[in-house]
Order: C-alpha cells, then structure tokens, then sequence
C-alpha cells in the first residue's frame, strides 16, 4: 500500500471565526476522505455561538482524514480536517480506493445486497440486531429493490434478486450499523436514544424520525420481579382516551447561539439596572404612509413595512436625544457615546436568537434603510447570518408584535444602553379629534440602562418615537 509523508499532509484547524469565540459544532461536512478539493472550497459548516458559518479550505489538495464527526464542538484551534497537498495529494486517493477493495473483498455475500446511506460504506458484519421486545425477527432478510439499493449506495443497476419469502411487519434489519441519515442520529443522540433499539418503519430498513420519537415515547419493559407487592393499577377501559405521547420530559442541549444568548441575557440582567416606560399610540397615519410607499415607484422591490417607519423613527429620536446612543465602560469607569447608530434587529432563527445590526443606519436614506433591512431580515431566515453582522451593535429593536403580543420588557443586548420593543398593531376604539373611532393602535416599549440613562432622557426618546409614527410628516421636519 502506497505511504505518504507527513509532509505532505495540511491539518486545517477550527478557525475563530468571530470575535474572541472560543468552540464551534460541526453540523454538516460537505466533503468525505478521499475527496479533491480546491482552495477556496467550502468543506463544512460549523456552528459557533454567534451564527452558522461555512469554512472554506485554504489549499489544494486531497481529504485524507476528517477528525471528527457531525454534532462535535471543537475548540478553536483543534485541527478538523486532514488534507494531502502537492505530491501527496495523488499519493492520498490509493490508500482509500485500496482501502475500498478490501472491504468489498472481505464482505461476506448475503443472497440480497443491503442498502446502506452514502457515505456510511457497506455492513460487513452479518451480526443481527437483536430485536425489540414483542417482535419477532424475519427468517432472512428482506432484499431491497434495485432502485433503492442504487440511490442509496450510489452504484448502478444491481443485479435482479430472488424473490423473498414473506417476512413479518417492523422486522429489524441486519447489519452492526443500524441504518439512519446524518439528522437522524443527531436527534437520536439529543434524546439519548441507542438507534440499535428502533425498529425501522422507512423503505428498506431505513430508521425515520418517527421512529425514534416512537422509541422515546415507548413504556418501559415491565419488571420480571418486584421487591414487595404492590396493589397492580386497575387497567384502562377499551373506550378511554389514551395520549397519543406518553414523554414527560425531553431535554434539549444548551449550545451554540442558544447557550451564547442565555449567557448574556444573564449578564446584561444582572449588570445594568433596567428600566422600562411604555407608551401607546395610534399609528393610523402610518400604516397608511406604509401602504402609500409600497405604489412608490422608489421602493419597489423592497421590503416595506411598519417595522420600516418604526426604525426610522428611533433614528430620528437618537438624532434629537443623541446620549441615549452610548455604552457603559465598567473598567474606564466611562460613559461612551457613540456618534454611529449600528441598529439592531432582534431575529427568531431556529438556532435561537440573534440580533444582526445595520451598521452607520443613521446616515441611511428611507430607501436604503428599507434594503438593509430586507438584506438582513432574508439572510437570518436563511441562517447565514456572520458574527460581524452582529459584532459592534447601539441600539436595539424587537418586534414583538408578529406574534399577537401587545409589549414586553425587552432585556438590553449586552454593551448596549437601550431596546425598544414593538407590540402589535391593532384595530382598537380610540379617541381622535374628540369622536371615538376605531384607530390604528401599537404599545411601544423602551427599556434603557439607568446608569447612563436617566428617566428624562428615556422619556423624551420615547415621546419622540411615539410622535413620529402618529404624524409621520415629522419625518421630513426633524430628520
């Protein structure tokens, strides 16, 4: 078998790819041993405690060995990949086709071929799971059909097999590998369940999610001896409900963003004292300013919406309240005012929350702001927010109101000495030019830090937002 120097080999170590983090999880690889790669290539996405992020390798070569599997967290500076570069790299491609050949060669030869998931190789072993309790494992094993045996493994048409005798429903399938893809075994990991414990519902033996919720949810084997008598529980009549999940707890891993956010939602609470003012308002005028930009020739294809009048006006607040834009340097013993506004905007992700920011907002026109805000928005729901985006932050907005919610008590983004949550626009009774009409109507509220943030200075800030978006003209005069 050809041998290759250690020189030849690059190890690419986790990167710190935002600002002081420390680990990072690999979700998903993008290249297996044996694959080429180019500088440049993307060949993996890894999870820090900020965003989901791509890593590129820096060189031209051939993957020799990843170190570690999808669902780690590494430490930053831990290599994670192996490549063979320059002479190695040709060098790098014999052991694993040779390595490919012996398999197949030792692999016993069953009347069917077993499917297997790409990227997990053949089963080897004839071993059998054994199976769960009240199932009855099949003479021989089920031989699957042509087609699915060449999606799954890759190959070509397979060679017609002889027909299986009938074997018995949720049979377990043979092999020492139960067969799963990647997002399967991740969730099964999460909730501590041993695949080779599932019995399989998919084509050809494939375990589903549902099957290992169903593993979860499943009663556990009853007691051969108990150590004392017990009054035995009267039995369910057939007519009586029964629930459809009988979990009781289900526990989720803290990490990644998750684990970052509750940290500092934790260290922002503890360290600045909050306070937080509320207001209401009728924002009639400017639902209808909103519905009046979106005919505008200016703004079409962007994304309009209150969301965008509501940002502009805390913009204008800041201008007009300009200290209510600082931070607090505990070991300066300072209070740093910031003569930027980096907005941001708090954004449920399904990795947990984040706060991307619009860098220099204040010195955005209407139109742009109203891109960076569609930009931003798109590239959170699509997870590929960058830590940058999210470094650097003054001042906060959360809009709350997508979900029903009339306010809340937002907590301060952490170095920050202000947010401003935004309750949900409703059609209520409210009283205008001394008649009672039904009206536009928001509660807006605005939690400062009372170190630097006294309650006058909230209170105008607050005063101000509220006046803009009940007379949007104000706009124009005070921008």
């Amino acid at each position: 078998m050809t041998t290759m120097t250690d020189s030849s080999v690059r190890e690419f170590k986790m990167p710190d790819v935002g600002e002081g983090l420390t680990e990072a999880e690999i979700l998903k690889w993008y290249v297996q041993p044996g694959d080429t790669v180019t500088d440049g290539q993307v060949v993996c996405e890894v999870e820090t405690a900020k965003a989901a992020v791509e890593l590129p390798i820096p060189y031209d070569g051939v993957v020799r060995e990843l170190h570690f599997p999808e669902g780690t967290t590494v430490d930053v500076g831990t290599s994670i990949i192996a490549v063979a570069v320059g002479d190695g790299a040709a060098a790098a491609e014999e052991p694993v086709q040779e390595a490919v050949a012996e398999a197949a060669a030792e692999e016993p030869k069953p009347e069917g071929r077993q499917p297997v998931l790409v990227g997990y190789g053949v089963s080897t072993s004839s071993t059998k799971r054994r199976p769960r309790k009240g199932t009855e494992a099949p003479a021989a094993a089920q031989t699957p059909s042509a087609a699915i045996q060449a999606e799954l493994n890759g190959h070509g048409p397979a060679e017609p097999a002889a027909p299986a005798a009938p074997a018995a429903p949720a049979a377990p399938v043979t092999g020492d590998r139960p067969l799963a893809k990647p997002p399967v075994r991740k969730l099964a990991k999460d909730l501590g369940v041993d695949l080779a414990t599932v019995v399989p519902s998919g084509p050809d033996g494939i375990i589903t999610r549902e099957d290992v919720h169903a593993a979860v949810a499943a009663p556990e084997p009853a007691q051969t001896a108990a150590p004392r008598s017990e009054p035995a529980a009267p039995a369910p009549s057939p007519s009586a409900p029964t629930s459809y999940d009988t979990t009781r707890e289900t526990r989720i891993p803290v990490k990644g963003v998750r684990k970052a956010t509750a940290a500092a939602m934790v260290g922002s609470a503890f360290t600045a004292p909050h306070v937080t003012e509320f207001v209401t308002v009728d924002v009639t005028r400017t639902i209808k300013l909103v519905e009046e930009l979106k005919q505008d020739k200016e703004y079409t294809g962007l994304r309009v919406n209150p969301l965008l009048l509501i940002a502009k006006a805390l913009l204008v607040a800041i201008k007009r309240n300009p200290d209510i834009n600082a931070s607090w340097d505990e070991a300066a013993q300072e209070i740093v005012v910031k003569h930027y506004v980096n907005l941001g905007i708090a954004a449920a992700t399904p990795r947990g929350l984040i706060v991307p920011n619009i860098k220099d907002a204040h010195a955005q026109t209407l139109p742009q702001l109203a891109g960076s805000l569609g930009e931003l928005v798109s590239t959170a729901r699509e997870g590929k927010t960058s830590p940058a985006a999210m470094q650097g932050g003054t001042v906060t907005i959360t809009n709350v109101g997508v979900f029903g919610v009339d306010t809340g008590t937002p907590i301060l983004n952490p170095g920050e000495s202000a947010i401003l949550a935004v309750g949900a626009i409703k059609l209520q009774p409210w009283v205008h030019k001394g008649k009672v009409k039904p009206r536009q109507v928001t509660t807006l509220a605005l939690s400062f830090d009372h170190r630097l943030v006294d309650g006058e200075l909230g209170s105008k800030v607050l005063a101000d937002v509220a006046a803009v978006l009940e007379q949007p003209k104000r706009l124009i005069s005070w921008a």
